[in-house]
């Protein structure tokens, strides 16, 4: 989850590893830390407990030169944060230093056989053991840097991301990858490394994704290498990016979380260009013609997912069920892969992630992979991990998502689902025409009536005041409803840290409703629906209890208004296209109740936003 920038050419390296540690930042900001080769060769390390702006004020007077340089933003894994587990680390010779992004599963093995070898360790990090390893085989077999790179790694069990530089060899950087991403950028004369294409786009939009046990001999003169860890050499394989410059600035928005919020209408215009045809009355998804027997005769679908994806996952179970009458089951990526799980040849398995490279969804891709399933990923960062480990899929193509609390991914993903289910449906003639053109109409229609829901951020910043101090909140829904209501919980208790849970409105008698009195705030998604009247009457009994109502209500509705004792109106719109419009309201209530708290809404304590560990 931490972030990694590498550079090395002709232009100074520190201007490039600072800036590219601030576009990563979303990756990690407990600590933060940078080494550069100068021209007199001095290997030289600047680390700094905090965010990159406190590695920049550290680093006044130093010497910053040099045209080779790693830098690594941290998310805490091994040893807290602070000054001594920030990366760099050196090797004890103060020869070599790496930055790493996963987990050494292995390292406390790996230490205590170091440790009786006479090295001395600094920090408390799984990664100072792997740059004692690497050096220890290289001093000890007279090797180069590149080779003992690979007998290390060898022994190394866990996930990785790392990055190298060597005071002795000033024109190189050894880059390399184990469920972890990495991607070198390819310049003229210079090439880049980061964990992610963020902080690259402004320099290449030339790439290469390196795979699983993959090296990068990265030489400042020489082409770029690349080999496996037995030194097979492998044909690199140069991507373009599509992504803009102007996608990673906040375009005059306070915090990356609202603009995100603001540009839903138009990324899920993308999300649905070229798929959904209202003209010819279709929707085309590749990934589904191109497999539609695996599809139409599928025994069973399971989704795999975490966090936000989960609940977008939950709101697929709906639409697939509904429309294409095929059992759904969506599991937890990080329960479904330790729990020796039934998979069918028949079965699809569909992954959902935002980043495409969530350890815990990768694992059980391969987990349903081995067992015989077609793996269908739904992600959104192209050339990411899952779509390069799955059979088909869709990109949600909403751009980068920087704000660690995802809301244009969500929708994005949900669209998506709703494309595959009404695609599938009418595949297997499932769902009558007539009902399939009326999804689809509306369908191009939400961008708009999520136009219409932004009009109201004004009032929902004012009715976020009411409800700064409270210090818990219920999220309840019913149907289509409820993934929103624990979708709504998870974005508020992700960037205010006020307590809050999502339940099903009628699971409220079985135990919620003992919390609630005149102080518990209790959030209600009552758009029409087939469940309406239930609704209203789970309302009633939670005014019978003094529960302060706020509740997400279409512009139609008349009896919960009279009920509630806030409301937040959203057009209408067809019941099970109603979590795009109802989750809207709710990412700008958490939003505005995070700012008035004084939290930073982009970067919550705790979090990162590609959760590339276990």
């Amino acid at each position: 989850m931490c972030g990694i920038i590498g550079y090395i050419g002709y232009q100074e390296a520190y201007p490039i590893l600072i800036k590219g540690l601030h576009r990563l930042e979303y990756r990690g900001y407990d600590s933060a830390g940078i080494a550069l080769i100068n021209r007199e060769n001095n290997l030289s390390i600047y680390k700094a407990k905090g965010r990159v702006a406190d590695l920049e004020e550290f680093s006044l007077g130093k010497d910053i030169s040099g045209t080779v340089g790693i830098a690594h933003t941290r998310w805490a894994t091994h040893g807290e944060p602070n000054h001594i587990n920030a990366h760099p680390h050196y090797s004890q010779s103060e020869n070599l230093a790496l930055i790493h992004n996963g987990i050494i599963e292995n390292y406390a093995v790996l230490k205590e056989s170091l440790s009786r070898k006479g090295y001395v360790f600094q920090s408390d990090t799984d990664t100072e053991v792997l740059v004692q390893l690497i050096e220890y085989i290289k001093t000890g077999n007279n090797t180069d840097i590149s080779t003992a790179v690979q007998l290390a790694l060898k022994q190394v069990i866990g996930a990785y991301a790392i990055a190298v530089i060597e005071k002795e060899n000033p024109d190189l950087i050894i880059a390399a990858r184990k469920s972890s991403p990495l991607v070198v950028g390819i310049g003229k004369n210079e090439f880049f490394l980061a964990s992610d294409a963020t902080p690259i786009i402004e320099y290449t939009n030339q790439v290469i994704y390196l795979n699983d046990e993959e090296i990068a001999v990265i030489h400042r003169n020489e082409p770029l290498r690349i080999v496996n860890l037995s030194n097979v050499e492998k044909t690199p394989q140069i991507t373009r990016l599509e992504m803009s410059l102007n996608e990673l600035e906040k375009g005059g928005y306070p915090h990356f979380m609202l603009k995100e919020i603001f540009e839903q209408p138009r990324t899920l215009r993308d999300c649905m260009s070229g798929r959904v045809n209202t003209g010819n009355r279709n929707i085309v998804l590749s990934g589904i013609v191109d497999h539609r027997e695996k599809f139409i005769n599928c025994r069973r679908i399971i989704i795999l997912a975490c966090g936000t994806s989960w609940h977008a996952g939950l709101i697929g179970e709906y639409l697939f069920e509904e429309f294409c009458r095929i059992p759904v089951e969506v599991e937890y990526s990080s329960e479904f892969r330790y729990r020796h799980p039934v998979i069918h040849r028949d079965d699809i398995v569909i992954a959902v992630s935002q980043s495409g490279e969530t350890a815990d969804t990768l694992a059980a891709i391969e987990l349903a992979k081995e067992a015989g399933a077609f793996v269908y990923g739904i992600c959104n960062v192209v050339g990411s991990s899952i779509p390069r480990n799955t059979d088909s899929g869709s990109y949600t193509h909403v751009g980068p998502e920087i704000g660690v609390a995802s809301t244009k991914a969500f929708t994005a993903q949900v669209a998506v689902l709703v494309m595959m289910a009404l695609s599938i449906a009418r595949e297997k003639k499932t769902i009558p025409e007539k009902r399939f053109l009326a999804v689809l109409s509306e369908l191009s229609r939400i961008p708009g009536k999520i136009e219409t829901i932004l009009q109201q951020n004004g009032y929902i910043e004012d009715l976020s005041k009411i409800f700064t101090y409270a210090h818990n909140f219920i999220y309840l829904g019913r149907g289509y409803g409820y993934p929103v209501a624990i979708e709504g919980a998870l974005k508020l208790k992700e960037i205010s840290y006020i307590h809050a849970e999502g339940y099903p409105a009628a699971e409220m008698k079985h135990g919620p409703i003992a919390l609630i009195d005149n102080e518990m705030p209790v959030v209600v998604i009552a758009t029409d629906s087939t469940t309406y009247d239930k609704m209203i009457s789970n309302i009633q009994e939670i005014k019978a209890r003094k529960g302060r109502i706020l509740a997400i209500v279409n512009k139609s509705d008349c009896k919960v208004r009279e009920m509630a004792d806030y409301t937040i109106e959203i057009p209408d719109t067809e019941e099970c296209l109603s979590p795009l419009l109802s989750i809207v309201p709710l990412q700008l209530l958490s939003y505005h109740i995070a700012v008035r708290k004084g939290r930073d809404v982009d970067m919550p304590r705790n979090l990162a936003k590609s959760v590339t560990v276990e």
